[in-house]
């Protein structure tokens, strides 16, 4: 498994697509702080319920132009009709072929399950880690750690 970006690393490129087919390069992102929200599956209860409650916080992100964008290994078409199910209107990326290849740049694919793990990776407009929220199977991430993170991302910029 490879090596977690900690604050102050640059963080690991990769070429994904959107719900609707839309290529998105995480370089690409450079210019604007960005939170990369792995999650293990679209359709699960506690990724449910943490991709609802961000999108609830999704002004807490706007205001401080943090680009809020979801990861994982379901297909474009897992993820388009979770997105519609759900009414989120941030980014869900496929992480789905070659399977879990961003997850695995980021130290975050557990291959036992054969999906992320649960962790969020804050970036500066520079593309360098400057958090990472995370919690364990099951468990929900925190919202305060989701606000804290943003706040110091914010004031950082």
């Amino acid at each position: 498994m490879t090596r977690l970006p900690v604050p102050g690393e640059p963080a690991p490129d990769a070429e994904l697509v959107n719900q609707h087919g839309e290529t998105v390069r995480l370089s690409a992102l450079r210019g604007a702080p960005a939170a990369l929200v792995f999650f293990p599956s679209a359709f699960s209860r506690v990724c449910t319920r943490e991709l609802s409650d961000l999108q609830a916080s999704r002004a807490l992100f706007s205001a401080h132009g943090v680009r809020l964008l979801g990861l994982s290994t379901d297909s474009k078409y897992a993820l388009r009709a979770y997105a519609e199910a759900e009414g989120l209107t941030f980014d869900l990326l496929s992480d789905f072929w070659p399977h879990g290849a961003a997850a695995q740049a980021f130290g975050v694919f557990d291959v036992r399950a054969g999906h992320a793990g649960r962790f969020t990776f804050f970036l500066d407009a520079t593309g360098v880690v400057s958090s990472v929220v995370s919690s364990g199977p099951g468990e929900p991430r925190s919202a305060a750690d989701y606000a804290a993170a943003v706040a110091s991302l914010a004031g950082a910029a």
